[in-house]
């Protein structure tokens, strides 16, 4: 039977959302057309922000962005929580379960 979510392996679906690219200012669109064709995505997703077990995951992304980069790739995270949420974890330090 076809499904029409999407599966593992096959191309992310069209979006847009507001997205806490830095710790302070406006919250830009980020769309999935912003990245097609000019780079290769790493779309991860992720529960939620000021998780236990999150931090670990995205801190290693961050930490490896470099060498994505290096590689002509961009990361996109992606979870429930909104963007001003991302933004108070992207401000807490590491130590205390933030990024």
């Amino acid at each position: 039977p076809s499904s029409s979510l999407p599966l593992v392996g096959s191309p992310a679906p069209p979006f847009s959302a507001p997205a806490a690219l830095t710790l302070s200012g406006p919250f830009p669109t980020v769309s999935l057309s912003d990245y097609l064709g000019s780079s290769i995505l790493v779309l991860f997703f992720y529960p939620l922000d000021f998780t236990f077990v999150c931090p670990t995951e995205v801190t290693a992304f961050a930490d490896a962005l470099p060498e994505f980069e290096r590689e002509g790739a961009k990361i996109v995270g992606c979870s429930v929580d909104s963007q001003y949420c991302h933004r108070a974890w992207m401000r807490a330090p590491r130590g205390e379960g933030g990024l």
